[in-house]
């Protein structure tokens, strides 16, 4: 029988992260690495990443990185050949990588629209499902972590945000993990989301400044919103062994919002 801190040990195995260059993803990544994961990070830019990199080298994390726009098909199969080049194998995967857009529903692009699905959704079945056939089928195991929204498990009132692609998108994630984790469960394979609530990044950059952060904390029980080790204890749980019985499940870290909302 393993110790809890055996459990949660992380040493030997392998993750990739998108959306791994800064925010959510970066912060999954620190508490991957910490617990002795090697990472492969992916995002859009090449200079984020070696940014990330280097921060990840100077905590005694090992990690590489690949530049990918996810929202393209074709870009998929190249990635997941060389992180698995690089790796080995593939026991993680975070699928953090997502975009949003606010515009009135009524006038809401379907550009932006189909931007959204494609990366929020699209992408995330389609990594998924390559990372799975080259990886975890094979081996009877691995741990999927998908990065939701607490704006997926409800919409938005009259005088707040007007993102209505992307709560959509974050509700399906919601729905595939569920789903995907009912298939792949006999596989050894465990599908889990997290679902934040409000954290400072370069997305949410406009809200905070709309909204002002006093006023978003003052909507959580706990009177705050997230900071940059808030999901690092949620994404190690998912990851790690201490979930080996836990799938299928959304667990939202958001100061209690979504259970008073």
């Amino acid at each position: 029988m393993r110790t809890t801190k055996e459990l949660f040990d992380l040493s030997g195995k392998t993750a990739l992260v998108t959306g791994g260059s800064r925010g959510l993803g970066l912060q999954i990544a620190e508490a991957l690495g910490e617990q002795g994961a090697k990472l492969v990070l992916t995002s859009r830019k090449q200079a984020d990443l070696d940014e990330a990199v280097a921060h990840l080298k100077q905590r005694g994390i090992e990690a590489t990185a690949i530049a990918a726009d996810l929202s393209q098909e074709a870009n998929v199969a190249p990635l997941v050949q060389e992180a698995m080049k690089r790796l080995g194998h593939i026991d993680i995967l975070i699928n953090n990588a997502g975009a949003t857009w606010g515009a009135p529903a009524e006038d809401y692009p379907l550009e932006a629209w189909d931007k959204v699905m494609n990366l929020n959704v699209r992408s995330i079945f389609l990594i998924s499902q390559a990372v799975a056939k080259a990886s975890m089928l094979p081996r009877n195991y691995g741990k999927i972590v998908n990065v939701a929204s607490i704006a997926g498990l409800s919409g938005n009132g009259p005088n707040s945000m007007q993102t209505i692609a992307y709560n959509t998108s974050k509700g399906a994630v919601v729905n595939f993990t569920r789903t995907l984790a009912g298939e792949w469960g006999k596989f050894g394979i465990t599908v889990n989301a997290l679902a934040p609530g409000f954290f400072p990044s370069k997305m949410t950059k406009g809200v905070l400044e709309n909204f002002g952060a006093d006023t978003l904390a003052k909507r959580a029980p706990l009177q705050r919103i997230g900071d940059d080790e808030d999901l690092k204890g949620a994404a190690l749980l998912f990851s790690s062994d201490a979930s080996k019985h836990i799938t299928g499940q959304i667990l939202a870290v958001d100061g209690g919002v979504s259970a008073v909302h």
